[in-house]
């Protein structure tokens, strides 16, 4: 088994938006591996699969099957896009990924709590329940992701906390998008949990071209890991980005 990067910190390398399709087959395990040697887990921020089949997931998992380290995911919107997201988490989770969706869990003693996250718009420009029954369920589909975020957290009892999702929780790291799509690329009912359960960190995609950094109104840093991003934004530097939390001092090293 691999050693601890650090006998004080937990390394997470973080990325999203790979969109592997039939044809990634041995582009991305030398990619894996060096976040592997920088990282104590990978995190994925979903649109792991470019058209959400069984047959892409195959070929993420068998490019993830050489990492040493845990690796933790959450779906995107393409990962649903053939009608059968169920395959594409059967298919990661036979290769030790674990996927989550609502649910959380833990890693060398920092807590996880993952979701996919929905759209709907940022503060005052979100969309209201209100008119028309697509309408209304549209918003109750962003409510049910918001819900289902709290949920995780409420499990956590880790000090140290990550929140993982595809979707943004604020419009600072959606900057940079056309301001006409900001309502298709995240929503402030994710950022409403994560008001109410403290985290130290939260990771998403979606938005090729929005901003890696922001915050949410009470200071917690927001990063948007899209691989598309990280690389025009960062091109000197492998397109996972980074980030590191004290380790707990309780917890055995793995």
């Amino acid at each position: 088994m691999p050693t601890p990067q650090s006998p004080s910190d937990v390394c997470f390398a973080a990325v999203g938006d790979l969109h592997v399709h039939k044809d990634s087959a041995g582009t991305l395990r030398a990619f894996f591996a060096q976040a592997a040697e920088q990282a104590d887990a990978l995190l994925l921020c979903g649109d792991l699969t470019d058209y959400g089949t069984a047959d892409e997931a195959q070929v993420l998992a068998e490019e993830l099957s050489a990492v040493p380290v845990p690796v933790v995911a959450v779906l995107g919107n393409h990962d649903f896009e053939s009608g059968t997201p169920e395959a594409v988490v059967e298919a990661l989770a036979k290769a030790g990924v674990r996927v989550l969706d609502g649910t959380a869990c833990e890693i060398e003693g920092v807590g996880i709590a993952g979701v996919k996250g929905f759209a709907g718009g940022f503060g005052r420009g979100s969309l209201g329940a209100w008119g028309e029954p697509a309408i209304k369920l549209f918003v109750q589909e962003a409510l049910n992701e918001s819900m289902k975020l709290e949920s995780a957290l409420a499990k956590l009892r880790t000090p140290r906390r990550i929140a993982l999702l595809h979707y943004a929780p604020v419009p600072g790291t959606v900057q940079g998008e056309p301001v006409e799509i900001f309502p298709f690329l995240g929503s402030s009912r994710l950022e409403e949990p994560l008001l109410r359960y403290a985290v130290d960190a939260v990771f998403h995609g979606h938005a090729h071209r929005g901003t890696v950094e922001g915050q949410t109104v009470n200071g917690i840093p927001v990063y948007n890991v899209a691989k598309p991003l990280l690389q025009r934004t960062r091109p000197d530097s492998p397109p996972f980005f980074l980030y590191r939390l004290p380790r707990d001092p309780t917890v055995e090293p793995r």
